[in-house]
């Protein structure tokens, strides 16, 4: 499979749980891709690293959550 420009094939662990938690955050959505999801959040992360990385998930749910309500 072809990798897009811009992007780079690794392989890491994750755990169980964080793969499911996205995954499902993706399906509650009605559909997409949960690696996109996965980088959506480590982007954010990125972007404000002095918040505390719970800080970040919790504010990026709650901001996913409002969009589908």
């Amino acid at each position: 499979m072809r990798v897009p420009p811009g992007e780079t094939r690794i392989t890491i662990r994750l755990d169980d749980d964080i793969l499911a938690w996205f995954r499902a955050q993706v399906h509650a959505m009605g559909g997409g891709n949960y690696q996109t999801l996965i980088n959506e959040a480590l982007r954010e992360y990125m972007k404000q690293r002095e918040e505390p990385l719970e800080d970040i998930l919790r504010r990026v749910i709650r901001e996913e959550l409002q969009t589908y309500r």
